[in-house]
């Protein structure tokens, strides 16, 4: 049989070069979108970013004092440790441990997580491009300015970064 080989099996078929259809389908080829040199080609807004440089788990505990040493041994480090408006706070590697009043852990709670940024006003614009909801500030802390954003999604991070406000 023409097109196929001694044991039935047809040839092998080229790779398309660039800007051929790599389907004998072109209507299936127009229904994946725009294509550059063989690339799909983005539309729609321009991407924008803001400088993240890690992120920091909450850790609401009853008893801040008992909680230190096993975080201070699993992130093998020493707790710095301040306190903002009436909660002890406890940042140990990647944890930010806090206790207090409950009624101050409450609105603690709320927040997901800290995100480390290079400068907090450029994250406050690009959130504030990208829909957030600035909560509040930014605002001085101890180790450098935060703001409070609401996502679009409904999740609410601190930002946090190290320049003197």
């Amino acid at each position: 049989e023409e097109g196929v080989d001694a044991m039935g099996v047809p040839p092998a078929r080229a790779q398309p070069s660039v800007g051929e259809s790599a389907t004998d389908d072109n209507a299936a080829d127009e229904r994946t979108g725009p294509h550059v040199s063989g690339m799909i080609r983005r539309t729609g807004p321009r991407l924008v970013a803001m400088e993240i440089l890690g992120a920091t788990l909450r850790v609401c505990v009853d008893d801040i004092e008992a909680a230190i040493p096993f975080y201070e041994r699993l992130a093998g480090g020493r707790a710095l440790r301040f306190e903002r408006a009436g909660v002890q706070v406890a940042a140990v590697g990647c944890f930010l441990l806090m206790s207090g009043p409950e009624a101050e852990l409450d609105v603690l709670r709320k927040v997901a997580a800290t995100i480390a940024v290079k400068d907090v006003e450029e994250a406050g614009r690009v959130l504030a491009e990208l829909g957030a909801d600035i909560v509040a500030g930014p605002l001085p802390t101890p180790v450098g300015r935060n703001l409070i954003a609401r996502h679009p999604d409904g999740a609410v991070y601190e930002y946090a970064d190290r320049l003197a406000g």
